[in-house]
């Protein structure tokens, strides 16, 4: 008996679990007798049980950006319709690991289907890349990826009530010529593949007979352009991938293979602590990884590509394979969409703080496609003078500013930085200029050309986030928690005071948390810097590498071969097969 009522004990928690099944019929028995169980889920067409019409959200894309705000949206209210070319979502930071077979392909992408249905919203998936974006009409145009009828892809448009565009971005080839066409990038799981399969037909050609010393050398000499992470670690992988499996497959190449990694700038991994760009270069030196700096490509032939130093000295370099990694540009549907409503000069859609995009009230931008345009504190310093000014006497009491203060770091995020770059410990620093006749602070008064002076350096700290996973994912995460608490926030906002208006902001503005940051090198050595200005080096890092990476798989099928393959590496090695 008690098996029975286990049974449909599980049942129930499958339909929570999973409430976008429809209809559901169980027959059983139970001590002979019969039992029907019929059950209706909230599939409810678009309309929730008040009878409202639901809310449609279109979402373009299934990156990190669009993933994260799928996975944290709960809100029943809202039916997500989500686009993209690609049916999955991709653990992109493993890319390098697959293209030396270190990682599986399978193993870093989850189905966007299996994370949607796994959700109290009603969502749907079409496979199309959006082509157009028509803000007035409230719809986006699509192309179908799939052909249906002579060959041809089928284009259809979806309304929208809200937009949320996550699309990301593609490899940058600054126009450089013979990129596009000789170089692999390193942006999507397929390019993963490709790199892979290029360096084994490597090798195997190299391997093949008749073949002189001078074009052996040339198939297997590997340039990676751009010392950013993703550069760095392809070249870290690729030399352990070499060095520790295929040598022993190809002893006759082990004299031969080359790995060159081009970088324009003075270093490499410029955006880490000092510490980490000198132990990398020094490291590569050792392994021995030909690093050239102050490098910058001019032109990529079919065998060879040409680099000028920054003396303005040209070489023509010989090489087997490519790999371009020096940076994102803009899709050209965000470029079309960013030239309709005059942000035509830009290189990423402007949003602001709460991640909608400037002029435009139901569309919202993140990812790598938006950069949040932090507005200024001297733009608005009158308003906040007047706001925070409570009794109207024209001057501005310490008591008043710091009443104000509060408000005014969470809108300008800028001067709580500046008071931490300047050591401040609070206003009283930073009015330091004002003094009172008794020495008292309590008693100073500013009039607004000292409030100004006060705060006219503030500004020069307002940065622009990078274009990460990290910096997507929590912007997926805040904007979903947005969505869930809109009518709420409606009634009740939570936000900071409008200094240019009446009442508050619905919510407080996207505010990015560093969590660290990880540089594999190769040797079971990572590089990671960490909040707090900590910096590690070494095989304990890597571990710590292992762990955040296992733990931040979007599902437990994923987190599962992922680990499995590290262990498959450790035992067996590397695959080598070019499939």
């Amino acid at each position: 008996m008690r098996r029975s009522f286990s049974f449909f004990e599980r049942f129930s928690k499958a339909f929570q679990d999973y409430p976008s099944l429809s209809r559901i019929i169980v027959v059983s028995t139970i001590s002979g007798g019969g039992l029907i169980a019929y059950s209706e889920a909230n599939g409810t067409n678009g309309v929730v049980e008040t009878g409202t019409k639901k809310k449609k959200v279109v979402l373009l894309g299934t990156g990190w950006a669009g993933t994260s705000f799928l996975k944290n949206l709960n809100n029943s209210q809202y039916e997500v319709q989500i686009i993209s070319p690609r049916n999955y979502f991709a653990f992109t930071p493993l890319l390098p690991s697959v293209t030396c077979g270190t990682v599986e392909a399978r193993s870093v992408v989850e189905p966007i289907r299996n994370i949607g249905r796994k959700k109290n919203v009603d969502t749907s998936y079409l496979e199309a890349e959006c082509f157009k974006i028509d803000p007035a009409s409230k719809k986006v145009f699509c192309r179908s990826k799939q052909g249906v009828s002579s060959g041809k892809k089928e284009e259809f448009s979806v309304d929208y009530d809200y937009l949320v565009i996550a699309t990301g971005a593609q490899s940058n080839t600054f126009n450089i010529p013979g990129v596009e066409e000789n170089c692999h990038f390193l942006k999507e799981v397929e390019d993963a593949q490709g790199i892979r399969k290029k360096v084994i037909d490597s090798f195997e050609k190299a391997s093949l007979p008749e073949l002189s010393e001078e074009e052996r050398k040339r198939i297997l000499h590997f340039v990676v352009v751009g010392g950013g992470p993703t550069g760095v670690e392809f070249a870290a992988e690729l030399h352990d991938f070499v060095t520790e499996d295929l040598v022993t497959l190809y002893p006759k190449a082990k004299d031969l293979v080359r790995i060159t990694l081009l970088e324009a700038a003075d270093h490499i991994l410029t955006m880490f602590d000092k510490r980490i760009t000198e132990f990398a270069e020094e490291k590569f030196s050792r392994d021995g990884i030909d690093v050239k700096l102050g490098s910058m490509v001019t032109k990529v032939n079919e065998k060879d590509i040409s680099a000028k130093t920054k003396g303005g000295e040209v070489s023509s370099i010989p090489y087997g394979m490519i790999v371009w990694s020096t940076g994102i540009g803009t899709r050209p549907v965000i470029k079309d969409f960013m030239k309709q409503i005059g942000q035509g000069n830009r290189r990423a859609l402007a949003t602001d703080e709460w991640l909608r995009v400037e002029g435009c009230d139901n569309i919202y931008a993140l990812g790598d496609c938006a950069t949040i345009n932090q507005r200024k504190v001297m733009e608005d310093v009158s308003a906040i003078f007047s706001k925070a000014d409570k009794d109207n006497s024209g001057t501005l009491t310490l008591k008043e500013f710091q009443e104000a203060m509060d408000d005014i770091c969470v809108r300008y995020p800028q001067v709580e930085l500046y008071l931490k770059s300047k050591r401040m410990r609070g206003i009283a620093d930073l009015l330091k200029e004002a003094e009172a006749d008794d020495g008292s602070k309590k008693n100073i008064e500013l009039k607004i050309e000292e409030f100004k002076s006060a705060l006219s350096q503030v500004d020069s700290q307002v940065k622009f986030l990078p274009a990460t996973a990290q910096v997507a994912a929590q912007q997926g995460t805040y904007l979903a928690k947005c969505f869930d608490r809109m009518e709420e926030c409606e009634k009740n906002p939570e936000g900071p005071i409008r200094m240019r208006g009446e009442g508050r902001h619905r919510f407080r503005p996207f505010r990015y948390r560093h969590l660290g940051s990880f540089a594999p090198l190769g040797g079971e050595q990572t590089a990671a810097e960490l909040p707090g200005d900590w910096v590690s080096i070494g095989h304990s890092s890597q571990w710590l590498w292992y762990s955040v990476y296992a733990s931040k798989q979007v599902s437990w099928r994923t987190r599962v071969l992922v680990v499995s393959d590290w262990m498959r590496r450790f035992i067996f090695g590397r695959d080598s097969s070019s499939i």
